[in-house]
């Protein structure tokens, strides 16, 4: 696996976190307390201080079998690529031609288990229980409202000017795509505000706020989970969530935890082995693009996006003997391409 140059993180790279427990409870930060959940919003307003001078606020949310140092690493990394890409080609993202500052929260679950068939279920039980039943959506939906609401003033020199400055993404691996997602749902049900952005899909004024791209690598969930598990992810009007930009998800064939775990635990392979299948939308399918070729405005404004990473997600020798396979080989330089793609056009 190709990994980024070895250098410390600047202070806007350097991610905030936001931990959960197994209830999906907001935690004090430090501890093993959960905070109450009329208190949430304070604690976040407490915790979150988003950088003034940054363009793109990111929201990483990861999957099984990572601790909270490592999802630390895997989000610092993913975005720290991105950057110094942005850097070295900046040409292949012209709607980035006045800067990208991004800053991260990385929201951090417990997600270990044995590698084996009963320790995915068990993770997949509590991602579902803390998602579903649990208060991981109504806190990480406080925590999207809280962002969207504290976005830096367009007036202030060095940040873009879209309604309050900023550009809101979410970036999932694994079990985390359904925390955002179930996140995006619980934020149909907030107060109104205006519209925002830019991308083709209409946008309902009644919504609190956007989305404005939302990006899971090798998600693991059935292949129907947006027709069963996320109904109102996509639909129109009222009860629609405040997802504007496109839902993107890479899959691979190599990825063995969402291949053979989850055929043997749900009867079919997920999304991240697989791609979506039936799903309450038109979809439109590509390929992981190398980082020389830039991505088409056309080929990303769509509501739902699969993408095929089989030439790339596809793990070194020690990933496939080992139980997960390719599912966590997305740190690669096309990740970050895609990731950046997804940010420009949204300008």
């Amino acid at each position: 696996m190709t990994r980024p140059q070895s250098r410390p993180l600047t202070p806007l790279l350097r991610p905030a976190t936001v931990d959960l427990d197994e209830q999906g409870r907001l935690l004090v930060p430090g501890t093993r307390t959960p905070v109450p959940e009329t208190r949430v919003a304070e604690q976040l307003a407490r915790d979150l201080r988003i950088p003034r001078r940054a363009t793109d606020v990111y929201v990483y949310v990861h999957g099984w079998q990572t601790s909270p140092a490592a999802a630390d690493r895997a989000a610092g990394r993913l975005i720290t690529r991105a950057a110094a890409l942005h850097r070295t080609r900046p040409g292949h993202y012209p709607g980035l031609s006045a800067g990208f500052r991004p800053w991260c929260v990385v929201v951090r679950w417990p997600s270990s288990s044995l590698p084996s068939l009963g320790g995915y279920r068990r993770i997949r039980d509590r991602a579902h229980a803390m998602s579903a039943r649990g208060q991981a959506g109504r806190v990480l939906g406080h925590l999207l409202g809280y962002l969207d609401q504290e976005r830096g003033d367009p007036a202030v020199p060095g940040v873009l000017a879209n309604r309050n400055g900023q550009y809101l993404h979410l970036v999932g691996h694994s079990f985390g795509g359904r925390f955002l997602c179930e996140a995006v749902q619980y934020a149909a049900d907030r107060p109104a505000a205006p519209q925002v952005l830019g991308w083709s899909r209409p946008a309902d004024p009644r919504r609190p706020f956007t989305v404005d791209s939302m990006l899971v690598f090798q998600m693991a969930a059935p292949r129907n989970a947006f027709e069963h598990l996320f109904p109102r992810l996509f639909a129109a009007g009222p009860l629609g969530a405040p997802l504007r930009g496109p839902l993107v998800l890479t899959h691979s064939r190599f990825d063995r935890a969402t291949g053979f775990w989850h055929l043997r635990a749900e009867g079919r392979p997920g999304i991240g082995h697989s791609g979506v299948g039936a799903a309450p939308i038109r979809q439109f399918s590509t390929s992981l693009r190398p980082t020389g070729s830039p991505y088409p405005h056309a080929v990303l404004d769509h509501p739902l996006v699969n993408i095929n990473a089989d030439d790339v997600y596809r793990g070194g020798r020690a990933a496939r003997l080992a139980p997960a396979g390719a599912h966590s080989d997305f740190q690669r330089p096309e990740s970050a391409h895609l990731l950046l793609s997804l940010a420009a056009h949204s300008r």
